[in-house]
């Protein structure tokens, strides 16, 4: 890089987002994070500028102290986009997606990186993606969604992540998308030299069944989730690479360990942490206890997808390459039942709306509008020929001093992660 970029990133966990985009030639002028554990990671490992608490708390940062930032970016929570949850998307009152969207029109910032879990791809949140790309447009930004597995940028789990890119028009079309690597690394040649570090010397032949890419860590958070590897399924992922997911071991297995096949052992928070991408010349040092170790480890960006996506985005900044003729950025609609609603000066017809889904049943346009109504505020009219609709306000927290989140809060501060 010709000169540094400068990075503000909210919900910045332990760093591995962070340390990922540091790689690509950005430097913190702020990280925000909840968790004190994860903070502590942070000051531990860098000489960033840290503050712990609730990002959305105007007492703990100011967004208007960062205007013209090259990079804002976060991992904003997943628990209200996750498909092993509930799915409650903005009546989720950890959701802080939409209220990051709405900082870009104070803090400006040249580019916006948010990643979060493959749920939020779901045809669940069309609408959803559909208002934060038309909030991006209004604020003068071009935006686009794309589904990336960590497995093809040298990370050895599958680790699907929905990554959001927005940039104004003169730089989005300097903007590629990160192209997969070559070659997928696997778990036993990742880890073989640590499952050997205390003298196993079954090691090699457990490396030998481990020659596969591994499912995606699950952290959990302080609700629910502990020092182990995930659900059943998950679990049953990681037996089939010869690791026992039951929990996570204090050290290596010794001499004495049996063969493998016999017992598989079970991954340390050092392996965890090269499984998600830390490796040895990081040198990073996570605070806390195992469990707490394990969820900042399984909770993070992995830092090569990370640094994947800010060469990307440097490559942009700096009008690297040559401009594509139309940006891949393209902004593509994601919903046209809400994008009807959403421009619509009045109420608008059930048949109307059938018309223009070219939907084979107004029950199947009525489902949609139950979808549409989990996060918007839908009114209903009904006239002699139908039903007729318009779309209200978003459910979600976009920063309103007034919303259910503040309670939320700090009702359960102490387990929110």
């Amino acid at each position: 890089m010709s000169h540094k970029l400068s990075l503000l990133e909210i919900c910045a966990g332990a760093g591995g987002q962070g340390l990922g985009l540091h790689q690509a030639g950005f430097d913190h002028v702020l990280a925000v994070e909840l968790d004190a554990n994860a903070a502590q990671t942070l000051r531990n490992n860098s000489d960033w500028s840290v503050v712990v608490g609730d990002v959305a708390d105007p007492e703990v940062w100011d967004p208007s102290h960062f205007v013209g930032v090259d990079l804002f970016a976060g991992g904003v929570p997943c628990p209200p986009f996750s498909i092993a949850g509930k799915q409650l998307g903005s009546s989720d009152e950890r959701d802080l997606f939409a209220w990051a969207i709405e900082q870009v029109a104070i803090i400006k910032p040249r580019a916006l990186l948010l990643e979060n879990v493959r749920g939020l791809a779901s045809p669940r949140f069309a609408a959803y993606r559909q208002r934060v790309l038309d909030r991006l447009s209004e604020f003068g930004y071009v935006g686009d969604w794309r589904l990336l597995y960590s497995a093809d940028f040298g990370v050895p789990q599958l680790r699907p992540r929905f990554v959001l890119v927005a940039m104004r028009p003169e730089d989005a079309e300097y903007f590629r998308w990160p192209e997969p690597l070559a070659r997928r690394v696997h778990v036993g040649e990742t880890l073989r030299d640590l499952m050997a570090a205390n003298g196993w010397p079954h090691a090699d032949a457990w490396a030998m069944l481990a020659d596969g890419v591994g499912p995606t860590l699950v952290g959990g958070s302080k609700k629910h989730g502990g020092a182990d590897l995930g659900p059943t399924r998950a679990k049953q992922a990681w037996a089939a690479l010869a690791v026992d997911g039951r929990g996570v071991a204090n050290e290596a297995p010794g001499p004495e360990w049996p063969h493998p096949s016999e017992a598989a052992p079970r991954l340390t928070i050092e392996m965890v942490a090269r499984l998600q991408g830390w490796v040895s010349d990081d040198d990073w040092h996570f605070a806390g206890l195992k469990t707490s170790k394990y969820r900042q480890i399984g909770n993070a960006f992995p830092p090569p997808v990370a640094r994947a996506m800010g060469l990307s985005i440097a490559r942009a900044l700096n009008h690297d390459g040559l401009p594509h003729a139309l940006p891949e950025l393209a902004g593509d609609v994601h919903d046209p039942l809400y994008r009807e609603l959403a421009e619509a000066q009045d109420f608008v017809s059930l048949h109307r709306l059938v018309t223009l889904l070219n939907a084979n049943s107004e029950v199947l346009v009525q489902r949609r509008l139950a979808v549409l109504a989990r996060d918007f505020h839908l009114d209903v009219r009904s006239t002699t020929d139908g039903a007729m609709y318009r779309l209200g306000a978003f459910k979600g927290f976009v920063g309103q001093s007034d919303h259910d989140r503040h309670a939320y809060f700090e009702a359960n501060r102490s387990k929110i992660s």
